[in-house]
């Protein structure tokens, strides 16, 4: 049977929570990598970064400029390419286009492991193109569009899907409302571990990530059996 075929059958691994956790998992880790290891730059929360870069720019800091311009582009170019990857790949049948977007992920943020200082710019530019890359490429758990790199979008789905359910008493949307927060919590542990092996390793504390999304590159060989 082809992949094409199995996946339609089964549905893809990619939307079950399971291999979420790992994707999820490295959003939070990258946000405080970047963050501890790489300047105090958001590699995903690109609002963040927009509100450094228009204060440097109000105040005419132009390294802080140059600084933060860099990740916003970066994920501007990131989202492109995974949009460029999906068009050009989704028919492929010997292996799923997002399991080709893992692939880039964990081929970039094993390089930025291996820059030195100085060349922080490159680094976060490339972690804020493996974001958007993830962000474009996995938006779905349980059937359920979410952010695996940010959490406002997931606070507000979560708390709109628990009042919903307060007031329907709909066990299915205390689900969906339980794996929104669930999201977020796994987004935290990710930031927690991020923080601390950015301690213990430094800037190869990246290489945690690429372990993290191996799993889930793993994982989408296995479809996820409907019912």
């Amino acid at each position: 049977m082809k992949v094409a075929e199995l996946f339609h059958l089964h549905g893809q691994m990619s939307d079950s929570f399971r291999a979420a956790v790992f994707i999820i998992l490295s959003g939070g880790f990258q946000d405080a990598y970047t963050y501890f290891c790489r300047g105090e730059v958001f590699a995903n929360a690109q609002t963040g970064n927009i509100v450094f870069l228009s204060t440097a720019l109000f105040q005419k800091d132009w390294p802080n400029v140059v600084k933060y311009l860099i990740p916003v582009v970066s994920f501007l170019i990131g989202t492109a390419a995974a949009e460029l990857i999906h068009i050009r790949f989704k028919t492929y049948e010997k292996i799923h286009w997002r399991q080709i977007i893992l692939f880039c992920e964990i081929v970039f943020l094993l390089v930025v492991g291996f820059l030195p200082a100085y060349f922080e710019p490159l680094a976060n530019a490339m972690v804020s193109f493996v974001c958007a890359m993830q962000v474009q490429a996995f938006h779905k758990v349980r059937g359920h569009a979410y952010a695996s790199t940010m959490c406002i979008g997931n606070m507000r789905s979560g708390t709109e899907a628990l009042c919903a359910y307060f007031r329907t008493r709909d066990k299915e949307i205390l689900q969906k409302s339980l794996t929104y927060f669930g999201v977020i919590f796994v987004f935290g542990i990710g930031a927690g571990l991020g923080s601390l092996m950015s301690g213990l390793l430094g800037t190869k504390a990246i290489w945690c990530c690429c372990v993290s999304l191996l799993v889930s590159f793993v994982m989408m060989f296995v479809p996820e059996k409907n019912g």
